[in-house]
């Protein structure tokens, strides 16, 4: 048997093929992308996905064997087995360009509020829940995080160690 904390394993394709019920599958995180955020499946076609732990995925371009027994394999991707799914920031930054559902985006102040880790009280007439944060920056609109959305209030889940006041 393998430690769960240190080895990664990588996400079974269906539930058809999972051992454990409770264990994500590959096809349910790219419906959870194309579902909350209509992130198409493809653009994970050359990512795998890999736990370590009980429901802490890494996202891996790139296919090696399963098993793998290192510290680190590509970057924190989603949380799962808790009652709602969230994306890691790194996550958000990387793919939330290509999120086209609850996407919220930022003026200047809330952003640096959001960044610096603040809760802010905000009308948002989308889906409560964990939403892509996007602001403009260098004139693009960039993903900057991720915030959770619940009863007017938008909450910063920008990681105390990532947080900035800018």
């Amino acid at each position: 048997m393998t430690d769960e904390s240190t080895t990664f394993t990588r996400l079974p394709a269906t539930a058809d093929e999972r051992e454990d019920p409770e264990r994500a599958t590959r096809a349910e995180v790219l419906d959870f992308w194309d579902e909350r955020f209509g992130v198409a499946p493809e653009t994970f076609a050359d990512y795998t996905f890999w736990e370590r732990g009980a429901g802490k995925l890494w996202l891996y371009r790139g296919d090696p064997p399963s098993p793998v027994d290192v510290e680190g394999l590509g970057m924190t991707f989603l949380r799962t087995r808790q009652e709602h799914w969230k994306p890691t920031l790194e996550a958000a930054q990387r793919f939330g360009a290509h999120a086209t559902e609850n996407v919220i985006h930022l003026d200047d102040e809330a952003a640096r509020a959001f960044v610096a880790g603040e809760d802010r009280e905000r009308d948002w007439d989308g889906d409560w829940g964990y939403l892509i944060v996007t602001h403009d920056i260098a004139g693009a609109v960039e993903p900057v995080g991720v915030g959770l959305y619940v009863y007017g209030e938008l909450r910063s889940q920008v990681p105390k160690g990532r947080r900035r006041e800018v």
